[in-house]
């Protein structure tokens, strides 16, 4: 077998054992190293010049891209981190010293020996216990509403505290991070609300009590999306609602002005139907 084909298929980084098992050669893969198409990450492990960062460095340290690095890569809502979070077991050894958020943790789904990429359980398991509540609640109603994890499954795991607790609270209503965030900072309240409820055609990412309308803006909510949200905001003060319309950055870095709004459009009433 071809060294460079069967590390493709492989993802690009692979151990030599693994390479020997789909009938690599010794004579094929020195000669693939002497050529510079497969390289020598260290100590049997080789991988493809051109192979995912990531994974490569994850095999040079001997370690698995986990937590909010792993959930990112899987499409799963986490707010960006300056290093990359990698795990590792208690009782291993790092290969090499690396400049990423090392988890020393045991694995609530055993990995396998090739694995360089955490299970995406394992990963909002050690999220639950590294992120701030709201953030890793945000982490777990996103896997869920994607149906990235089964709930049920979820249940018959044996769960550390922090995830338990996330798992119980978890709701799959959440289009996106603010959501969850926002909802979460006003429970206290005691007031209903609902997620992604549909009204004048759309969803509207929070609706407190009958009438108030929270909606929070991302990256993607400029030119036509923009003017499609503005003409659903009209409809909506149309039909009777109170709209609030704020940013995504808003909720993380100013978060007083925020539930300012928000506190005041409820003690104006705004919140319920006007009699």
């Amino acid at each position: 077998m071809d060294p460079v084909t069967v590390l493709v298929q492989l993802g690009g980084v692979a151990r030599f054992q693994t390479l020997m098992k789909r009938g690599v050669t010794r004579h094929r893969l020195s000669a693939a190293i002497a050529c510079g198409a497969v390289e020598r990450v260290r100590i049997g492990w080789l991988a493809l010049p051109t192979a995912d960062a990531d994974l490569r460095r994850a095999a040079e340290a001997g370690v698995v891209l986990s937590c909010v690095t792993l959930l990112r890569r899987r499409g799963v809502w986490t707010l960006p981190v300056p290093a990359p979070h990698v795990a590792i077991h208690p009782k291993g050894t790092l290969a090499a010293r690396t400049a990423a958020h090392v988890h020393w943790a045991v694995p609530t789904v055993p990995r396998a020996p090739d694995a360089l990429e955490d299970r995406l359980v394992n990963a909002l398991v050690i999220a639950a216990t590294c992120q701030p509540y709201e953030h890793g609640l945000a982490a777990w109603e996103s896997a869920i509403r994607q149906q990235l994890v089964d709930v049920d499954t979820l249940r018959g795991l044996a769960l550390p505290p922090d995830a338990r607790r996330l798992l119980r609270d978890a709701k799959p209503f959440a289009d996106a991070g603010g959501e969850t965030i926002v909802s979460s900072r006003l429970r206290w309240t005691k007031l209903p609300m609902r997620r992604q409820a549909s009204l004048a055609g759309h969803h509207v990412d929070l609706l407190i009590g009958d009438r108030l309308v929270i909606q929070i803006d991302g990256g993607h909510h400029v030119d036509a999306q923009r003017l499609i949200d503005n003409e659903h905001d009209a409809r909506l003060r149309l039909m009777g609602y109170h709209v609030i319309r704020i940013g995504h950055w808003q909720i993380l870095d100013d978060w007083a002005t925020v539930e300012e709004l928000i506190l005041t459009a409820i003690a104006q009433g705004l919140h319920l139907v006007r009699r």
